[in-house]
C-alpha cells in the first residue's frame, strides 16, 4: 500500500472541482421541483460511488471494448450538460426525468456526479497517483455529495425563492460554459488524432 496524504488531498481537490456539488445545488432543487419527490441521498451517493470506483479500474478498458475513447465519451457528456444548462438558464424543459429510479439515479448519480468530467478525471489521475489514494479521494467527495443531497431542502429554505431563481440562472450559464469547454477541448483532441499535422500547422500560423 502506498498511502500519501499529499496525493489524497490533491486528487480530492481535483475531483471536488470537477464534481462541483456545491455549484449543482440549483440543479438539485430544480430536479426535486420537477419530480415532486425527495432525492434519495444514500442511493444517489452509493450509485455514484460504485460507478466512479468501477471507472477507476476498468473505465478506459470498458470504453475500448466499444471502440470509444475518453475524449469521445467526454464530447457526448458535454451535450447532456449543455441541455441541463439550457433548461436552467432559459427556463425550458427538454429532458424528462421520469425513470424508475426517479432523479436519484439519472441524472444525479449519473451524469451530474459521476459523469464525463469525473470519468475523465479519475482515469487521468491513475496515471499520476496511487490507486488507493484516488479511492480515498473518491470516498471523501461522495461523503460531501451525500451531505449536500441530504440537506438540499434546508439550503432551499435558506436561499428563498428569489435566491434559488437567481442561482438557477447563474449556474445554468456556468454549466453551459463548462459544457462548451468540455466539448471544445475534446474536439481538439479528436482533430489532432485525425489530422496529426494540424497542430504544427497552427503553431506556424
Amino acid at each position: 500500500m502506498n498511502f500519501s496524504l499529499l496525493e489524497i488531498v490533491s486528487s480530492a481537490m481535483v475531483l471536488f472541482a470537477v464534481i462541483d456539488i456545491i455549484g449543482s445545488i440549483p440543479i438539485l432543487i430544480d430536479l426535486q421541483t420537477k419530480n415532486g419527490k425527495k432525492i434519495d441521498a444514500f442511493k444517489a451517493s452509493l450509485v455514484a460511488l460504485v460507478v466512479l470506483i468501477s471507472v477507476t479500474f476498468i473505465g478506459e478498458k470498458l470504453l475500448g471494448l466499444f471502440g470509444v475513447d475518453v475524449s469521445s465519451f467526454a464530447i457526448a457528456g458535454s451535450f447532456i450538460l449543455f441541455i441541463m444548462g439550457a433548461e436552467m438558464a432559459i427556463g425550458i424543459e427538454i429532458m424528462k426525468y421520469d425513470g424508475p429510479g426517479g432523479v436519484s439515479i439519472v441524472p444525479i448519480a449519473f451524469p451530474l456526479v459521476a459523469g464525463a468530467g469525473s470519468f475523465t478525471t479519475v482515469i487521468s489521475l491513475r496515471a499520476e497517483y496511487a490507486t488507493e489514494n484516488i479511492m480515498i479521494a473518491i470516498f471523501v467527495n461522495l461523503l460531501l455529495v451525500y451531505i449536500v443531497l441530504k440537506t438540499t431542502h434546508r439550503i432551499e429554505k435558506l436561499l428563498g425563492e428569489s435566491g434559488i431563481h437567481l442561482l438557477r440562472k447563474v449556474f445554468g450559464i456556468i454549466l453551459l460554459a463548462i459544457s462548451v469547454k468540455l466539448f471544445m477541448s475534446n474536439v481538439a483532441i479528436q482533430l489532432k488524432t485525425l489530422f496529426p499535422g494540424l497542430e504544427s500547422l497552427v503553431d506556424k500560423v
